[in-house]
C-alpha cells in the first residue's frame, strides 16, 4: 500500500484512460489557499466520557441516584425524539439508556486565560486550554463500536465501506516528501467488529490512498515492505543497481515498454521509502528534555508518548496525515479506574505534542484533531460505569488556522443531547478539509454518489479569520 501511494503520485498506478473515461485524480494542488499543511488525528477507541473530560455537568452529581424523569430535566430529555425512538443494537433490541443518574467521577477547573473548564484528570492538557477549540455538541447514530467506522467515514457500517477522511486527504493533496507515505497509521486499529481497516481505508478511491500501518519499531517498521533485517543497506543498493542495469539494457531494445519504465521507477521509490521510514522512527537524536516532555521515561506514558513524538517527526518530514489510535476506553463498569488509567497514558503525550509543535513553529500549519466514537451515558451502568452514548459528546481541535481557547456548542444540563450548534461527525471532516484548502464537492468520483451529510459543513465558528 505504501509503494502504491508513491507510485500513484508518479502516475504509475493510475488506471488506463479507457477504464475511467479520461478522468484523473486531483493534481495535489489545493482548491483555495490552505491554512494547514498536515493533520495529526488522535482517536480514542471505545468511547471517552465527555462528562468526565470536556463537558462538565454538575447536575449529574446534584441529582445522582435519581432517574432522569425524577430530575428537573426529565421532561426535556424523555420527550426528545432521540429517547422515544431509541437506538437499537445489532440484534434489533432497544438499548437500555441507563436512567439512574451517575455522579461525576472527576472534578473540573477553569484552565488558561480562556477559562475553559476541563476535567482534573486531563491536568497536562488543561495547560494547553488556550490552544484548543472544543466542540461539545457532536452526535452520531451508531450506538455500538462500529461508530469507529462511522466517525472516520461518515457512514453507518450497515451502509457498507466508504473512503475514510485520511484517504480523502491523501487523494486530494500531493506529497510533501516523496520518500514517505502520505497517510500513516500507528497504534493499532479498530477490530473487525467495528470496521477494522475501514477506519483508515480508501474504499473506491483505491488502495493507493489507504493509510499505511507502521510499527514503531525502527528495525522493522514496514512488515513485508522491507528487504529483511539481514540485508545491509549497501547490499540492497547493489541489488537494485544490478536490477536497474538489467532493466535499462532491456529498455534499449524496447524503449516504448511503459511497464518496464514503471518497474524501473518503482524499485527506486521502494528503496527510498525503505531507507527513509526507519530513520524517521529513530528517536535517538531527540534531546533528553524532549523525551521527558513526552513522558518516554515513564511506563504509563511511554507507548503513547512515543507515538505522539513520532507523529511530530513525521509531519516535520512532510507526511500529510498521521492517524494515531489508543484503545481501551470502553467503561461499562469501573469508569473511574478505567478512565483514570487511560487518561494518564495519553494526557501528557498529547499536551507535549501540542507544546512541541508550537515551540517549533509547526502548530500554525498542523491541525491536531482529538476524537472518540461517542460519549458515555449520564446514567449509571452496573453501578459504577457508563454505557455508549451517541446523542451528544465532545471533540477538540488545535492549530491549523483555528481559533484558540474557545468552546463551541453545548449539550443539555445532563449531557444527554447535543442541543446547541449540533454537529454530525462529518462536520469535523469538512472543517479539516477546509483548512487544508480542499472543497469536498470537488473531490467527487464519477459513478460514486455521496450524500450531503457525507460531505458535512465546516464548523466556521471555530475557524480563525
Amino acid at each position: 500500500m505504501a509503494l502504491g501511494s508513491l507510485l500513484q503520485q508518479d502516475s504509475l498506478a493510475a488506471p488506463p484512460d479507457d477504464l475511467d473515461h479520461g478522468w484523473k485524480p486531483p493534481n495535489g494542488l489545493p482548491h483555495f489557499a490552505p491554512q494547514a499543511k498536515n493533520v495529526i488525528w488522535l482517536f480514542m477507541l471505545g468511547g471517552t466520557s465527555h462528562v468526565e473530560s470536556f463537558d462538565p455537568k454538575p447536575a449529574l452529581t446534584k441529582y445522582a441516584g435519581q432517574t432522569i424523569d425524577e430530575s428537573p430535566y426529565g421532561e426535556q430529555v424523555l420527550n426528545s425524539p432521540h429517547y422515544r425512538n431509541r437506538v437499537r443494537d445489532f440484534a434489533g433490541t432497544p438499548r437500555n439508556l441507563m436512567p439512574k443518574l451517575y455522579p461525576l467521577q472527576a472534578g473540573f477547573r477553569k484552565c488558561g486565560q480562556s477559562g475553559i473548564e476541563i476535567s482534573n484528570w486531563w491536568s497536562h492538557l488543561g495547560r494547553c486550554a488556550d490552544d484548543l477549540a472544543i466542540v461539545r455538541s457532536m452526535w452520531t447514530t451508531d450506538n455500538d463500536h462500529a461508530a469507529q467506522l462511522q466517525f472516520h467515514t461518515g457512514r453507518h457500517i450497515f451502509d457498507g465501506f466508504y473512503p475514510s477522511i485520511g484517504s480523502w486527504v491523501n487523494y486530494g493533496l500531493g506529497s510533501l516528501n516523496d520518500n514517505l507515505p502520505k497517510f500513516v497509521v500507528m497504534g493499532g486499529q479498530p477490530g473487525d467488529c467495528c470496521g477494522g481497516v475501514g477506519a483508515h481505508g480508501a474504499s473506491y478511491l483505491g488502495p493507493a490512498h489507504a493509510g499505511v500501518p507502521i510499527r514503531i519499531d525502527p528495525t522493522n517498521p514496514l512488515p513485508f515492505g522491507s528487504p529483511g533485517q539481514q540485508v545491509f543497506r549497501r547490499e540492497r543498493r547493489d541489488q537494485l543497481d544490478l536490477l536497474q542495469t538489467l532493466n535499462h539494457l532491456a529498455a534499449t531494445d524496447d524503449p516504448a515498454d511503459v511497464a518496464l519504465q514503471a518497474r524501473i521507477k518503482s524499485y527506486e521509490l521502494a528503496f527510498r521509502m525503505q531507507m527513509s521510514v526507519p530513520g524517521t522512527l529513530d528517536v535517538a537524536s531527540e534531546t533528553a528534555a524532549t523525551n521527558r516532555l513526552y513522558g518516554l521515561e515513564r511506563a504509563a506514558t511511554k507507548r503513547f508518548g512515543r507515538l505522539c513524538l513520532l507523529a511530530r517527526r513525521m509531519v516535520e518530514r512532510g507526511v500529510r496525515f498521521v492517524q494515531l489510535y489508543d484503545d481501551g476506553w470502553d467503561s461499562h463498569s469501573k469508569l473511574k479506574e478505567n478512565h483514570g488509567r487511560r487518561i494518564e497514558a495519553v494526557d501528557q503525550p498529547i499536551a507535549a505534542l501540542i507544546m512541541d509543535l508550537k515551540q517549533r513553529g509547526l502548530l500554525d500549519e498542523t491541525l491536531v484533531v482529538w476524537g472518540t466514537e461517542f460519549g458515555r451515558t449520564p446514567g449509571a451502568e452496573r453501578s459504577d460505569g457508563r454505557d455508549h452514548h451517541p446523542y451528544g459528546f465532545s471533540i477538540w481541535m488545535a492549530g491549523g488556522g483555528l481559533k484558540r481557547g474557545v468552546v463551541h456548542g453545548a449539550t443539555d444540563e445532563l449531557g444527554f443531547h447535543a442541543v446547541e450548534h449540533r454537529h454530525y461527525v462529518t462536520d469535523v471532516h469538512a472543517t479539516l478539509l477546509h483548512q487544508l484548502g480542499l472543497e469536498p464537492h470537488r473531490l467527487e468520483v464519477p459513478g460514486q454518489k455521496r450524500l450531503e451529510i457525507d460531505l458535512g459543513k465546516p464548523i466556521r465558528e471555530i475557524i480563525a479569520g
